[in-house]
């Protein structure tokens, strides 16, 4: 008995530890969290969760535990998650960090900082060769830049100031590969760069000099949690081997695997590594897992919506002013971009499928509300009266009279309620709850329209099913005399 105890003992403390690897939606970002992931994964249980959108998203994930560490680089912890862009020196990043509770590896090895690139022809027609030439000779050049650079304190408008740059037309903003398309299909003539991005070379871009020494390092390093220093030693040891041993050719050729290649992330990086890569879907997992992931999401939150939707609207019709407040209230929610509501949620509840509901509730509850509100109220009021002659009492009159009365109404704002869910779940794989939308960001950042594809397609064939079973379920839940 004592031998077996101690056999257990023993067992749970060589147990592979739980680390949760994330990454950013773009190409990089990917290969280098599965770099990171690969590196651990014959010692630890990896869970892989990438693609989770911008700075702040996978800052608050590591604050609360949820990631424990992923890829970022020097410059972007000094200016998106310090707050302090003076901070140029390692040790003063490192120095800074540790009240977080986070500490960050030594670089990996290279540098990608920001760069401002211009077709070939756009450069050869102006005669640019420097980002201050932009002042003089680039007034009337169409600009795309990266939504977040556009965003960025260290972006676009202090880029401008720096310079003295002031463009005839206000840059588009777009996703960072949707960029290179737009510079390869010459709508545009000026897009932002990261020095190591491979279609540089592919499409041949020029590559303006930053004269004026604007753009800070940007050293790759791995972020992490300060506990995992104290309580894994051993892997943030192993973590170590990746430290100095990456350089920008070497991580341009990965990005031009998956970019030009079309090759897989896992496969890219076990290229790398000389390792065949573990099975690894490249369009975010299986079709499969990825629709029973989404038709939870949208499922569990149609649910709720319709349990808090429906009172409120019967609430509305019997209040006037509360029945005021409650539809200006879900109306206001509707005008909240989706991405901001998700990213608002994120320090109050966490990356994932959390997050993700509680969001995709409260987008469903205005078309519930409304419906409901609207059904009631049409309601022919000499019904009502026979109701009350009839002595019903009022929670009879609501369940027997009244809610069948307006059940179509009620419904087709539940199916609304249903179809809005399906197209804004995609937007949660950003936060890390999966569904169709991850094979979709994963698609975007590779400007594979293939792979995006395969996520917005099944995603329009769910809307198209949910629609069908809706006009079924009326066929049960409406009074036939109400029927079409």
């Amino acid at each position: 008995m004592i031998a077996f105890l101690m056999s257990l003992l023993m067992m749970t403390a060589h147990a592979a530890p739980d680390i949760a690897v994330g990454s950013k939606a773009f190409t990089e970002g990917y290969l280098l969290g599965e770099l990171i992931a690969q590196t651990l994964d014959d010692d630890a249980q990896v869970t892989r969760k990438f693609g989770l959108g911008q700075t702040g998203v996978l800052f608050e994930a590591l604050k609360s535990g949820e990631v424990d560490l992923y890829p970022e680089y020097t410059g972007t912890i000094a200016e998106a998650i310090l707050k302090k862009p003076s901070l140029t020196k390692f040790e003063d990043i490192q120095e800074a960090l540790a009240p977080l509770g986070l500490f960050m590896s030594k670089p990996l090895g290279f540098n990608n900082t920001y760069a401002i690139a211009v077709s070939r022809e756009f450069a050869e027609r102006t005669g640019i060769k420097t980002i201050s030439d932009l002042a003089s000779k680039g007034k009337d050049a169409r600009v795309g830049f990266s939504s977040e650079f556009m965003s960025r304190a260290d972006g676009f408008s202090a880029l401008s100031k720096r310079y003295g740059i002031k463009f005839s037309e206000t840059p588009q903003s777009m996703e960072h590969s949707l960029a290179y398309q737009a510079i390869e299909d010459k709508r545009v003539d000026i897009v932002d760069a990261y020095s190591t991005d491979a279609k540089i070379d592919k499409l041949g871009l020029v590559v303006l000099e930053d004269d004026l020494k604007f753009f800070p390092r940007y050293d790759a390093v791995i972020l992490a949690r300060l506990k995992l220093l104290d309580t894994e030693p051993l892997i943030w040891k192993k973590l170590q081997t990746l430290e100095s041993s990456l350089n920008e050719n070497v991580v341009r050729k990965m990005n031009a695997a998956v970019d030009i290649d079309k090759k897989g992330f896992s496969d890219a990086v076990g290229e790398y590594r000389g390792v065949e890569a573990k099975p690894m879907n490249r369009y975010g997992g299986r079709i499969w897992q990825r629709t029973k992931e989404h038709i939870f999401l949208v499922a569990v939150a149609l649910f709720f919506s319709v349990a808090i939707g429906i009172p409120l609207g019967i609430l509305a019709t019997r209040h006037r002013f509360l029945g005021q407040a409650i539809l200006l209230i879900s109306g206001t929610i509707q005008t909240i971009p989706s991405l901001a509501l998700l990213c608002f949620l994120v320090p109050l509840a966490g990356i994932g499928t959390k997050s993700a509901l509680i969001a995709l509730c409260l987008y469903g509850l205005l078309p519930v509300v409304m419906n409901t509100f609207i059904g009631l109220q049409s309601i022919d009021p000499q019904l009502i009266e026979m109701t009350r002659a009839l002595k019903l009492s009022a929670w009879n009159s609501l369940i027997r009279i009244r809610l069948p009365l307006a059940s179509r109404n009620i419904l087709a704002g539940i199916r609304t309620s249903a179809v809005i869910g399906i197209g804004t779940a995609t937007l949660a794989a950003l936060i890390g709850a999966g569904g169709y939308g991850a094979i979709i960001v994963s698609g975007l950042a590779i400007n594979d329209t293939n792979t995006i594809l395969m996520g917005a397609i099944p995603a329009a064939a769910l809307a198209l099913i949910t629609h069908g079973l809706f006009e079924l379920l009326g066929f049960f839940a409406v009074p036939k005399g109400l029927r079409n």
